[in-house]
């Protein structure tokens, strides 16, 4: 079906949910999620949980589906975020939180600390990533683990180990863990 995407694991696990038809959205493929949450393990018990480009919010549904204690999830785009708020309402998720901001605004005033990021902005605004991650460390808890997806490989910043890499057709993902 278009423009659905299908939760892969957790008490969500097999839900199906809709997101809108709007240029550069590309959810993570069902693969490229199985194979990222057998690197983060198959539960994320007790872990603060953030999704900076959730678009369709498959992984910030994926992660609240496989026990993370919340989830932010961020968007610019006011019809995703009102798809993905949406689909928290269908779904009965109380504990997600859908923000409709700029990644670097939502974290310029947000105070919060994550234990699990995903990064995941449009391949075609390839200056996102360098912005974000200029703001993002005062926001990630030690041992914190970034899961990060490009159009192409990404050089690995400063207090940032990486713990994975791997390709999937044209796109580039990897794990790296935070440490102070």
């Amino acid at each position: 079906m278009a423009n659905t995407v299908r939760v892969i694991g957790g008490d969500l696990r097999g839900r199906t949910l809709r997101f809108p038809d709007l240029e550069g959205l590309r959810p993570t493929p069902d693969r490229v999620r199985e194979t990222l949450f057998n690197w983060l393990g198959q539960r994320l018990d007790g872990s603060a949980c953030l999704d900076l480009f959730t678009g369709s919010a498959a992984l910030a549904f994926e992660a609240v589906s496989r026990g993370a204690t919340c989830v932010d999830a961020v968007d610019v785009n006011e019809k995703a975020c009102a798809s993905a708020q949406e689909n928290c309402r269908k779904a009965e998720v109380a504990n997600m939180t859908v923000t409709c901001s700029e990644a670097t605004d939502f974290l310029r005033q947000n105070k919060k600390i994550f234990d699990v990021v995903f990064l995941d902005p449009p391949f075609a605004e390839n200056t996102l990533m360098e912005a974000v991650l200029a703001v993002l460390p005062r926001h990630l808890s030690n041992g914190c683990r970034i899961y990060v997806e490009s159009a192409q490989s990404i050089e690995v910043p400063q207090d940032f180990k990486p713990l994975r890499i791997a390709k999937a057709g044209r796109v580039h993902f990897a794990l790296w863990e935070f440490q102070r």
